[in-house]
């Protein structure tokens, strides 16, 4: 009898043992827990405090670079064409104009230069922007805009830089190219030889203008080239104004071309050799620069890294839930 009661007592032991131990471990867990909600909820009001933080930053801004304009040195105001021009791109009219037009309202401003180095792209952007440099020319008269090359400034680029006071290259810049293109590619022959059946249904003679997988129309390819004659002699006629008695029309000036720095300048497409900062000091008179080129808004910088590190933080927290 004395040894079940042992017995007893020893399983009674184990089973408050047993209990225990699984109350210490729902006691720590719970703990944990809290620790862990405590340490999500500082990050997610600190990052509130960031988010409200940059917020006023933005509103205030404006007012703090308006301010910035008056009084002071007079500077270079720098704006960039870099790249593809296109819409979708950051060389493209809107943003360019919006540079253009805040560098030559402020009051500090003492000349403009287009940092040019773009292969061209749309001649719609392009021809946005050539019209816009002339309109604040006759808006802002004492203001000089200069066109500063580095690697290129063909095609679209070259119809914006025609817009310009002047034009300055280095002697091996690529400058000229002034013509159209509309490329694509014909895939005929090869399906013929795959044995492949092109079925293609319009409404509209011509709706299946340029097909690549049917043959050439030779209506179709004289229509398309008056269209290209048209957009190109705009483009020669943008130059010729823009460039006037300065520019040597011969016979390939206007042929598509592409010619060096030391070239363009004595064909009348350039005028001179230099750099943005030595048109700055030695043209424009002052070596302070600002670059006026509108950049992603802040804020919409801040709201995608926080959303990505938001999302970082969400993924790591509810693997670290899983886990447990």
């Amino acid at each position: 009898m004395e040894n079940q009661q042992n017995n007893k007592d020893a399983e009674s032991q184990n089973t408050l043992g047993w209990e225990r131990e699984v109350l210490e471990k729902l006691a720590m867990a719970a703990v944990t827990e809290q620790r862990t909600a405590r340490r999500w909820s500082v990050f997610f009001k600190s990052l509130m405090f960031a988010y409200l933080l940059a917020i006023g930053f933005m509103a205030l801004y404006p007012k703090f670079e308006k301010g910035m304009g008056k009084g002071g040195e007079k500077f270079t105001a720098v704006v960039d064409v870099l790249g593809v021009i296109a819409e979708d791109e950051p060389a493209n009219a809107e943003s360019i104009i919006e540079g253009l037009r805040n560098a030559l309202k402020n009051e500090q401003t003492k000349g403009v230069i287009l940092n040019i180095n773009s292969p061209g792209g749309s001649p719609v952007q392009s021809a946005y922007i050539y019209t816009e440099i002339r309109r604040l020319k006759e808006k802002y008269p004492e203001i000089p805009i200069y066109a500063v090359v580095s690697d290129i400034c063909a095609s679209g680029g070259y119809y914006i830089a025609a817009a310009a006071d002047k034009i300055y290259v280095n002697q091996s810049s690529m400058i000229g190219s002034i013509g159209v293109a509309l490329n694509g590619f014909g895939f005929v022959n090869t399906m013929e030889k795959l044995g492949v059946d092109r079925r293609l249904l319009i409404s509209g003679k011509h709706k299946g203008l340029l097909d690549p997988f049917s043959p050439v129309n030779s209506k179709e390819t004289k229509h398309m080239q008056a269209l290209l004659n048209e957009v190109h002699q705009d483009f020669i006629n943008a130059v010729r104004v823009g460039r006037g008695d300065r520019l040597v029309e011969t016979k390939e000036i206007f042929s598509g071309l592409v010619w060096t720095g030391a070239q363009g300048v004595k064909l009348g497409l350039a005028d001179g050799f230099g750099s943005i900062g030595t048109v700055a000091r030695d043209v424009i008179g002052t070596e302070k620069k600002r670059n006026f080129t509108p950049q992603e808004r802040l804020l919409d910088k801040l709201a995608s890294k926080l959303g990505a590190s938001f999302g970082h933080a969400l993924g790591t927290a509810v693997n670290g839930w899983s886990i447990q």
